[in-house]
């Protein structure tokens, strides 16, 4: 497991990535132990911090919530090495949430400054955003603001008969943009859910967010194929088989088990995943059959794919050292 595990990290670090694959991919590697390359990414993603505090923006500046997915780690570099350039940066980067981002009329993040869409108002909630930016805002003091902003995107996306996130939602027209069950989507907001309980645990009540997360994997469960993975449209069995979303939601089930507020009832759903993903891992380390980027619309690879497999991985074994002790 060590030569692929460390094949995989290898071939993350040298794809090309945008604001919310920096971001994932460092608290990956941060996750599974390697301080040192985590503290380089971050310092990588200040770099290209842009004036208005987004860090990590490589392409059009656009993304709202994508390039807090970094913030975590670029505050974590400040608390490891005492460099105020980390402060600073996860400083201004909360600023921009907090009084600059777009946001609806109930004050919840807004993904993006543009439309992507033709006919859409750029008002748009995208699950994604539910792992991008609520656990930085949690880790920078703001646990209250993190909790309201997931609860409001959900309130925006929840699909009502199955319990599971639609993909994208535009609040300025009050209509769906993409009014799919995305497997990846939902993945996303497990792992965010997941960082935000074990964030504020120690300063709030968790229990309303503890209630979600299992709401969704339930939800999500009810469509686990018999090797663990997921439909890429979650209740659409003609759409493809993804690796990715399954990889997501065992990497947060471990979590939540090894921090206690997630029954370890849950595990075999999650122990299935890694037996069949350890398959798709080839020689080089990219892992296949997972939602492809750039566009995520068809089967092919991606680095949050990788990170998915590392925090997993790393998930996994601490929960079962925990268990030994």
């Amino acid at each position: 497991m060590k030569n692929r595990l460390d094949s995989v990290k290898l071939a993350m670090l040298s794809v090309q990535r945008y604001p919310w694959e920096q971001g994932v991919c460092m608290q990956a590697i941060y996750e599974s132990g390697d301080i040192t390359t985590a503290i380089a990414m971050a310092h990588d993603a200040v770099l290209r911090q842009q004036k208005d505090g987004r860090l990590a923006v490589i392409n059009d500046n656009i993304a709202v919530t994508d390039p807090a997915s970094s913030g975590i780690m670029v505050r974590k570099a400040y608390e490891i090495t005492g460099d105020a350039f980390y402060k600073e940066a996860a400083d201004r980067m909360l600023y921009y949430l907090l009084h600059i981002a777009p946001k609806t009329r109930k004050h919840i993040l807004c993904h993006n400054e543009v439309s992507l869409h033709e006919g859409f108002s750029p008002n748009q909630i995208w699950v994604d955003s539910i792992y991008m930016a609520p656990p930085f805002l949690a880790y920078m003091g703001y646990p209250g603001e993190a909790m309201t902003q997931i609860e409001g995107m959900v309130s925006y996306l929840k699909d009502p008969e199955t319990g599971l996130l639609n993909h994208i939602y535009d609040a300025g027209s009050g209509r769906f943009v993409r009014e799919k069950l995305w497997a990846t989507g939902n993945g996303w907001a497990l792992l965010g859910i997941a960082s935000v309980i074990d964030i504020a645990n120690d300063t709030l009540d968790t229990e309303p967010m503890q209630l979600l997360f299992r709401n969704i994997l339930d939800a999500m469960l009810r469509y686990q194929l018999p090797d663990g993975r997921f439909h890429d449209i979650l209740n659409e069995e003609d759409s493809f088989v993804d690796g990715a979303s399954a990889m997501m939601m065992a990497a947060a089930v471990y979590r939540g088990c090894h921090s206690g507020w997630l029954s370890k009832d849950y595990l075999p759903c999650a122990d299935k995943v890694v037996a069949t993903m350890d398959q798709y891992v080839d020689d080089y380390g990219i892992i296949h059959e997972v939602c492809g980027c750039p566009h995520f619309l068809s089967v092919g690879t991606s680095a949050e794919s990788m990170a998915a497999y590392i925090m997993m991985h790393s998930w996994k074994k601490a929960d079962a050292l925990s268990m030994d002790e």
